[in-house]
């Protein structure tokens, strides 16, 4: 399947600046390109998947962006040292923390965690990026990046080396800092000058040792979490670049500090991205989104209950990006059974060649699709295209399926490569096994042809009662029955 670019008729691409609230025609700064940064996962812990939903919306707005023809470089970092327990800049280093809670080492989580967070970047069907920018490798940047911003910007405490925040022009203009429509007011720290001012570096405390520190002019220590993305976005994409991501989360505190030191170092009131985009939390209301409340909400869970990631991934798309979306076992299940469906109504052109589209029917269906993606993403009205696409009757194979693939190279579903058995994943708590159900299935299949109802109807009841829903006169046969 290939991306397939937009006719250069296409509706313009509109998006939503996080940094000036409204929607803003897309202009690269270096024509034909488009360079993204995307704040990554701290590896201490498992990402859960409200985490992964920043990262699917990322992945979307890249997939977007090759639509409609640009050259596209995206980053994403991965941070391994700095990130504190509270992201108001206190608190523990989280991967020391983490380290010193299990007694292993640091550079162990760290590669851990990593792996984890990319299986399940591949299990939802998120493209690599043109760079995974690790902050660890990067230290001896930082450390040139604080020096240059020193002077002008920054004072020393004990405890480290920490920006002035009045020292740049407009501090927290992105999260609307001292306006009534301002995020919560970060807390003060003991020894700032001023509560909003952050740590650029943070000197390890006397008598102590981490497992991840450096010299530098400030003291052995480690760089602040901030500093992390200013240095790898302009190292990787050149300042300024076209957008910054990340979970609305991040637009309180780390991107309005990632600004201030892009200013800083630029000397102007350059933020360093043209756009700031941000997605909107996904909402549990039970509270096993959290990491501490142990068996929180992360994709494996959901693959252990039987749900296909993709149908995750839907589920996300079925919303808004900036829109808050709540997780309900309810909800995903609903997601999964759309995705079957997508999935069936796919099946019949799957291996059919792709025809030049031609037919006026496609040809305005993928207008209105062209359309809705362009107007910030609108991905709920894309996939309800989609379907009319899948469900239209007496048209070309070839161009149907040409049309899927356009369509689904921007949602990313992977529907010309997603078998249905595919969807079938086994419940970890299920107690029988898919040659038992096989097995129950043939001899229920005999049982109907010597029109012995009794044994059947026992079986077929045996078989829902171990979770499976037996598909009469469906290819497929069978299906587990999913509950939470």
């Amino acid at each position: 399947m290939t991306d397939t670019p937009a006719p250069a008729s296409g509706a313009p691409l509109r998006l939503f600046n996080s940094l000036t609230r409204q929607l803003e025609p897309f202009a690269p700064v270096h024509p034909g390109e488009a360079r993204v940064y995307s704040c990554g996962p701290t590896v201490y812990n498992y990402p859960h998947i409200g985490n992964m939903r920043a990262y699917v919306f990322a992945d979307t707005l890249g997939r977007t962006l090759t639509y409609k023809g640009y050259k596209l470089t995206h980053v994403i970092n991965i941070t391994d040292v700095g990130h504190l327990t509270d992201d108001a800049d206190a608190g523990e280093d989280k991967l020391e923390k983490a380290a010193a809670e299990r007694a292993q080492s640091i550079w162990d989580i760290a590669r851990h965690y990593t792996e984890a967070y990319w299986a399940d970047i591949k299990a939802l069907n998120i493209r690599q990026p043109a760079h995974w920018s690790i902050a660890t490798d990067y230290v001896p940047q930082m450390i040139d990046f604080a020096k240059a911003i020193a002077d002008r910007h920054c004072y020393e405490l004990d405890s480290g080396l920490y920006f002035d925040t009045t020292s740049v022009a407009d501090y927290g203009r992105l999260a609307r800092h001292g306006t009534d429509e301002g995020e919560s007011r970060i807390d003060p720290v003991d020894g700032k000058r001023h509560p909003a001012d952050f740590a650029i570096w943070r000197k390890t405390p006397p008598g102590e040792t981490r497992q991840m520190e450096w010299d530098s002019p400030w003291g052995r220590g480690a760089p602040g979490w901030h500093l992390e993305c200013s240095v790898m976005s302009e190292a990787l994409l050149g300042f300024p670049f076209d957008i910054h991501t990340g979970g609305i989360d991040h637009r309180e505190i780390h991107h309005p500090n990632e600004i201030a030191q892009n200013q800083a170092h630029s000397c102007s009131a350059d933020s360093g991205a043209r756009m700031w985009m941000h997605n909107n939390f996904l909402v549990e209301r039970s509270g096993k989104m959290s990491k501490s409340s142990g068996e929180f909400l992360r994709l494996q869970l959901l693959i252990d209950k039987g749900y296909h990631p993709l149908a995750y991934r839907l589920m996300c798309l079925q919303a808004h990006y900036r829109s808050e979306l709540e997780f309900s076992w309810e909800g995903l299940g609903a997601a999964l059974t759309r995705l079957k469906r997508l999935v069936m109504g796919v099946a019949p052109v799957r291996d059919i060649p792709a025809a030049a589209v031609e037919d006026r029917r496609l040809t305005d269906l993928l207008g209105k699709f062209d359309a809705a993606i362009s107007d910030d993403l609108n991905t709920s009205v894309a996939l309800t295209l989609l379907e009319d696409v899948i469900a239209m009757k007496k048209i070309d194979a070839g161009q149907k399926r040409a049309a899927i693939g356009t369509i689904d190279a921007v949602l990313g579903v992977g529907l010309l490569d997603l078998p249905r058995e595919a969807l079938r994943i086994r419940p970890k708590i299920a107690a029988i096994t898919g040659k038992e159900i096989e097995a129950a299935l043939a001899r229920r299949k005999e049982a109907r042809a010597a029109k012995d109802f009794a044994t059947s109807d026992k079986l077929r009841d045996e078989l829902i009662a171990a979770g499976v829903e037996v598909m009469d006169g469906d290819p497929l046969g069978w299906d587990w029955r999913l509950g939470e």
